[in-house]
C-alpha cells in the first residue's frame, strides 16, 4: 500500500481535505502532526510543515523517510507575479520550482548556483542546481471553472516575500515565472532525492509586490486550491 502525502504549510490551507477525510488517526513525530486517512477512496498522510524552506524539508523528510508515498501534492496560498495574468483567487500549478536567492551576488548582479560550480543535487549524471522540474503537473487533466482559472507555469521559492513593485519584475522577468512561494523548491528537492512525483498547488491570495493585506484574500485563495486539489486525487491513482 502506498500513500498520496499532502503538505501545506499552515492549517487553515489544508483544513477543508482535512474535513473530507476518513477514519483519521493523528500520528506525532518530532513535535508535527501526521494526519493519515482515506480520503476519496485512496490511503492519504496530511501534515501541517510550517512556513520556510527548513520546515518544508523536514516534513517531506519525515513523510518519505517513514511511508511509501506514490506521490506527494504540495498545496497552499501563493502570490502571483504582476503579469502572470493570474487574479486573486485563481490557481497556479507548477511546471518547475526555482530556488530564487541561492546563489552568488556577483559584481555583475545575481548569479544562480551554477556560478559556485556546486549542484545542490546530483542524481548519476543529472545536477539540480536551483531548478526542479515538475513533470507530474503536465498530465493532469484539470480546466478552469467554478469563477477562476488555472494556468501552469514556473514557481520560485524565495526566503523573503516580495514586497515591492521593482523586486516583483525583476524576480519575474529572471526566471520567467508566474508566482512566489516559501516552501516549494525544498520539497521538490527531497522528493528529487527520493524519487517521488511532486505536485505543486497554489491559490492565488495577492499580487507580488504590493504590501497591502488589505487586498488580499487569503481565504478565497486557500478554498479554491482545496477545492481544486480534492478535484485532482482522483487523477493520481
Amino acid at each position: 500500500m502506498k500513500f498520496l502525502a499532502i503538505l501545506t504549510a499552515v492549517p487553515f490551507e489544508s483544513e477543508l481535505i482535512l474535513k473530507q477525510m476518513k477514519n483519521v488517526r493523528n500520528i506525532k513525530t518530532a513535535g508535527k502532526i501526521v494526519f493519515k486517512g482515506k480520503l476519496l477512496n485512496q490511503h492519504v498522510l496530511l501534515m501541517n510543515s510550517g512556513i520556510g524552506k527548513v520546515n518544508a524539508a523536514h516534513s517531506s523528510t519525515l513523510i518519505l523517510e517513514n511511508y511509501p508515498v506514490k506521490c506527494m501534492i504540495n498545496s497552499g496560498v501563493g502570490g502571483a507575479y504582476p503579469n502572470s495574468g493570474l487574479k486573486i483567487g485563481d490557481i497556479a500549478i507548477a511546471l518547475k520550482e526555482i530556488y530564487g536567492d541561492d546563489g552568488v551576488i556577483a559584481p555583475t548582479g545575481w548569479k544562480d548556483l551554477k556560478e559556485i560550480g556546486i549542484p545542490l543535487l546530483q542524481i548519476g549524471m543529472r545536477r539540480y542546481f536551483n531548478e526542479f522540474p515538475l513533470n507530474q503537473a503536465a498530465q493532469i487533466p484539470v480546466n478552469s471553472g467554478k469563477g477562476f482559472q488555472i494556468k501552469r507555469g514556473v514557481f520560485v521559492t524565495v526566503s523573503s516575500v516580495t514586497g515591492t513593485h521593482q523586486r516583483a519584475l525583476e524576480l519575474e522577468n529572471r526566471f520567467n515565472a508566474i508566482c512566489e512561494n516559501m516552501e516549494g523548491a525544498a520539497i521538490a528537492h527531497i522528493c528529487a532525492m527520493h524519487k517521488v512525483p511532486l505536485l505543486e498547488i497554489r491559490g492565488i491570495s495577492n499580487i507580488a509586490g504590493i504590501r497591502d493585506k488589505r487586498r488580499w484574500n487569503l481565504s478565497l485563495a486557500s478554498e479554491n486550491c482545496q477545492q481544486t486539489v480534492l478535484e485532482i486525487i482522483p487523477y493520481l491513482r
